[in-house]
């Protein structure tokens, strides 16, 4: 990169000290949240929403909990025009839901955009015009007091159609461009304005200081708010609100900040969808909040449902690592995080705990309607015991030994390295009993009678390499007799080193799983039995663990 002379700053610092926002610590309450998904959002779209897409995605968003709708720029196209007056019409809009419309600082499309809303019962008219220093010398070619001139003429156009309109209607207004604009100058353009629509308690005027474009670190935007949350008129009877673009990837930061400075609106979209790099993600911000304690006042415990439908309506992909609503934001393939993951989880279960800390989970994904399995724990070849452990116990209520597990995860990664894939739940449930389980293909006891005296006497009955033997064998408990009796009729030479048992209560509670480990001069070798019966499934998982050990070929 050898051009860096071609560029220089682009915005402008207030002319004061701005930073009691810094003295802050976090967002402590969730501000009024605007969706511009349907406006903003959709202008940004390859192939733009249809009506009947648009309806759906309103109807999605009142469910989520916004109160407040950007529904588009009404006198700019007859479809959007169609849309505004079918929600009104088809009384769509519910009575505690404000729609917000649109409008540059021209005559006739105040005009038009007044007459979209009428029947409005909540509307917000959002007037428009570009004030950097950019746009003012390069595309409007005009003064300073040519560019205040245009607001202040659409602001009294406003108050004149407002007169004759039905229904709530609040202005908010915007300086386009707020960012690449001197904030001398925001300053007064926007108290032209407000000096023109004399806002009072009971009808506030929204003031929207959009990032058009983003210019700078995110500090700077929150000193530009603090100056214009100090210096603007009316400041009481304001609703100042936040507009960022995500240019430089800093407008979940900037609304963040932005608040801490002093606003008290948000506009955004879900997922961060809008022009050229997109808008604030009010998903992540809202959840943000919410990590914190804080109530954000949207709805996104069925993130799933709302992903789907974003994406079917825009042909938009949500990324897979985006916060909080990408596929695998939640997913751990490391060993390590899987197995401080597993470990969190039983900690809390243990300590019947209300607070989440649950390593590298920032929070429980089930808030989100998530699952732990398939959307936590993911198995693949970077995968550890803990993980695999952990889904086979929470999935299939199978709880392997713990040095069974470590033996079983290499099994595991082993087929998914060389699958060179990802493996589901149901593929390492399928490897476990085909590697572990009921294994009769080389030795098998076909019965064992037992006899309670000094001890456990067994007499058992084996199948070996097509021959038939009967063995008594004793011990001190059932399995250890049997174990005995192979022992004494095969010459086997190992030890019994594990054993564990409970009810597979899963798969049906009237089966029990049984684990036996053994030890032979080669290693240590696992099998597991199931059957109704706890002394037939112990006498299989024995059997297994032989099965696949280096006694028999």
């Amino acid at each position: 990169m050898k051009n860096t002379e071609k560029y220089q700053r682009g915005y402008y610092m207030p002319p004061v000290k701005c930073m009691k926002w810094a003295e802050k610590e976090y967002v402590d309450h969730a501000p009024a949240w605007c969706s511009v998904d349907l406006r903003d959002g959709n202008q940004a779209l390859i192939i733009p929403m249809s009506l009947d897409e648009k309806l759906e995605f309103f109807t999605k968003l009142v469910e989520v909990g916004f109160k407040e709708i950007e529904i588009g720029f009404p006198a700019a196209s007859e479809t959007e025009y169609e849309f505004c007056r079918t929600l009104i019409e088809k009384n769509m809009i519910p009575d505690d839901v404000t729609i917000q419309v649109l409008t540059q600082s021209r005559e006739h499309i105040i005009k038009k955009t007044f007459e979209a809303i009428d029947g409005a019962k909540n509307a917000v008219v959002h007037l428009y015009n570009s004030t950097s220093v950019a746009q003012r010398e390069q595309v409007f070619k005009k003064s300073k007091e040519e560019i205040i001139d245009i607001a202040v003429t659409g602001a009294k156009l406003c108050n004149e159609y407002k007169k004759n309109a039905n229904g709530n209607i609040v202005f908010e207004y915007s300086p386009e461009s707020f960012t690449g604009t001197e904030p001398e100058f925001a300053r007064d353009i926007c108290n032209a304005v407000i000096d023109i629509w004399q806002p009072t308690p009971d009808n506030k005027v929204i003031i929207n200081l959009p990032v058009t474009v983003e210019m700078s670190m995110p500090h700077v935007y929150a000193q530009q708010v603090e100056y214009m949350c100090d210096v603007l008129h009316n400041r009481e009877n304001l609703i100042i609100s936040l507009h960022p673009h995500n240019d430089r990837g800093c407008a979940v930061a900037d609304c963040e900040m932005g608040l801490l400075a002093g606003a008290d609106r948000i506009e955004g979209t879900c997922f961060g969808n809008g022009e050229r790099t997109g808008n604030a993600d009010i998903v992540t911000i809202a959840m943000n909040m919410y990590t914190h304690g804080v109530d954000p006042k949207l709805d996104f415990s069925d993130l799933p449902s709302l992903v789907e439908l974003y994406e079917r309506v825009t042909r938009m992909k949500v990324y897979e690592r985006t916060p909080y609503s990408g596929a695998l934001v939640f997913a751990a393939f490391s060993g390590s995080h899987q197995d401080a993951i597993a470990k969190g989880m039983n900690w809390r279960k243990e300590k019947n705990l209300v607070q989440w800390t649950c390593p590298y989970l920032p929070i429980d994904p089930k808030d989100v309607g998530r699952e732990y399995e398939g959307d936590v724990i993911r198995i693949n070849s970077q995968s550890g015991k803990g993980g695999i452990g952990y889904i086979m116990e929470t999935r299939f209520g199978i709880d392997m030994p713990p040095k069974m597990r470590e033996s079983f995860g290499y099994e595991v990664k082993g087929v998914s390295d060389h699958a060179h894939k990802e493996l589901m739940p149901d593929e390492i449930r399928d490897i476990f009993y085909n590697t572990y389980v009921n294994r009769e293909d080389k030795i098998k006891v076909k019965e064992a009678h037992f006899v309670q005296g000094d001890g456990i006497t067994a007499n058992v009955t084996i199948e070996y390499k097509g021959e038939t033997l009967t063995k008594e064998g004793k011990g001190n408990g059932r399995l250890d007799a049997v174990s005995n009796a192979v022992k004494e009729a095969l010459g086997f030479d190992y030890s019994l080193i594990t054993y564990k048992e409970h009810a597979l209560e899963v798969t049906s509670k009237s089966k029990a799983m049984c684990y036996v480990g053994i030890q032979t001069d080669k290693g240590v070798f696992w099998g597991a039995g199931i059957h109704t019966d706890i002394i037939d499934a112990s006498v299989s998982a024995l059997m297994s663990a032989i099965n696949n050990s280096d006694l028999v070929d």
